[in-house]
């Protein structure tokens, strides 16, 4: 009976967000004294995956699978889960992983617990801690059902090395055809550039940058600091930016460990989807601007001179450590 997780790829490769998952498991199933167990689709190479813990990895190869399927890929992990007999599953809060949870979780009679931000208080009972009210607040849950899955909430727990002796084994799930009755017309992907869900780092812009000519400073910004760029909900309703880039509690909820504002007020919708960033900075022309009220380092002054001399100095701070 081993603890599960997904750990999630894109273009056969590991997020980010697969090895805090594993280091988040691994230090669970130690407290229940068992083995972490991964189920992967369409990766290859998982070996990367026995730095952080992971013991053994069922491997799914099928070209159905190669767009992510809620149905689909819910059904592959409650399969997975149903073979090992696992009894705790660990998943990820992105956006794909919050999709396939409740469907696992109504698989599989499991109760389940998203934005999970931290170890279990207890496994017996088996009792989480987890974000309520848009971040406002913490709440302990506890699960009682027999299958119990957690979503952990992104850069909750971080990245812990435990090298294990991994191995792998071939896994065929049984597929419904009728999962794939919804037609994947296209898929758009960012290439290049750091997306906002596996950022670390985010440069988010408003209307204070008068246009989507000047979004060129804070993608500068971006690239010195290896950062994904975003915006508020204005800019994308203008059209400035792409709607995949809007973030806040009707976008794109982040939890990074940097987020920096750039003339954006601060409305109760945006600062409720960052309020999980670690560190916030604010940059904006208004001294009275709401968002400063929740930042950790806040900026009063004109972004078009801050930001060219903040990205200037970081140039200077990068090639003085080289």
């Amino acid at each position: 009976m081993s603890l599960l997780i997904y750990a999630e790829s894109a273009d056969g490769k590991f997020k980010k967000v697969a090895f805090e998952l594993a280091s988040y498991a691994k230090k669970v199933a130690e407290s229940l004294g068992t083995t972490v167990t991964a189920v992967t689709v369409n990766t290859s190479d998982v070996s990367e995956l026995s730095k952080y813990g992971v013991d053994k990895v069922l491997k799914v190869t099928n070209d159905k699978l190669a767009n992510f399927n809620a149905k689909a890929y819910a059904d592959v992990v409650k399969q997975a889960a149903q073979k090992e007999g696992a009894k705790v599953i660990v998943l990820s809060s992105t956006t794909d992983s919050l999709y396939l949870a409740p469907i696992v979780a109504v698989g599989l009679e499991a109760g389940f617990a998203s934005n999970v931000v931290g170890l279990p208080l207890s496994t017996a009972p088996f009792q989480v801690k987890r974000t309520a009210f848009s971040n406002k607040a913490f709440n302990i849950t506890e699960i009682s059902t027999d299958v119990k899955i957690v979503a952990i909430g992104k850069n909750s727990f971080g990245l812990v090395e435990t090298s294990s002796s991994l191995s792998e084994e071939d896994f065929a799930p049984t597929l419904n055809d009728a999962d794939f009755n919804v037609k994947v017309e296209s898929v758009e992907k960012t290439t290049g550039k750091v997306t906002i869900a596996d950022a670390d780092v985010v440069v988010s812009g408003g209307r204070g940058l008068k246009g989507p000519e000047n979004w060129g400073m804070l993608e500068e910004l971006a690239s010195v600091l290896g950062a994904a760029t975003a915006c508020s909900k204005p800019v994308s309703d203008l059209g400035w930016r792409p709607h995949s880039e809007h973030v806040g509690q009707t976008g794109k909820p982040v939890a990074t460990n940097l987020y920096i504002a750039v003339g954006i007020s601060g409305a109760i919708q945006h600062i409720a989807g960052i309020n999980s960033s670690k560190v916030k900075v604010v940059i904006n022309a208004d001294p009275e601007a709401p968002f400063f009220k929740v930042a950790d380092y806040g900026i009063v002054g004109d972004a078009f001179d801050i930001v060219p001399r903040l990205t200037a100095k970081l140039k200077e701070f990068k090639a003085s450590n080289h």
